[in-house]
């Protein structure tokens, strides 16, 4: 029996969440792909991480923002909740220091807490 399940997520941009999965040391393909169930069942996706010796993880845009699409019960070696936390931080890391930059903001310093809290410091030119 299949359990693929749509995780919504607020990653609107393409080119963010292209480089998010990058920085997270994945590999992917776009088009107009599937992923596999463990019954077989599939699932459209524009976007597909390959993975090794598991089933693989998708994403389609769902309205206006991207959708984690996936069969957690043959994802091997990920969990749910980590994978979409990683990948949704790295997203918004992404998404933050691009929009800043673009208000002529420059980064300053950047420290990662023992949580993995990111702390950002920007500052723009007067």
């Amino acid at each position: 029996m299949s359990h693929i399940s749509h995780i919504k997520t607020l990653m609107v941009e393409k080119e963010f969440l292209l480089q998010a999965i990058k920085d997270l040391g994945y590999s992917y393909e776009e088009g107009d792909l599937e992923i596999q169930g463990t019954g077989g069942k599939k699932a459209p996706v524009a976007i597909k991480i390959n993975l090794r010796l598991s089933l693989d993880i998708g994403f389609q845009k769902n309205g206006t923002a991207y959708e984690i699409i996936a069969d957690w019960y043959g994802v091997r070696g990920l969990k749910k909740k980590e994978f979409t936390e990683k990948i949704m931080q790295r997203y918004a890391y992404i998404a933050t220091r691009a929009k800043l930059e673009e208000q002529g903001f420059t980064l300053v310093s950047e420290e990662v807490g023992e949580k993995g809290k990111i702390h950002l410091v920007l500052r723009r030119a007067a």
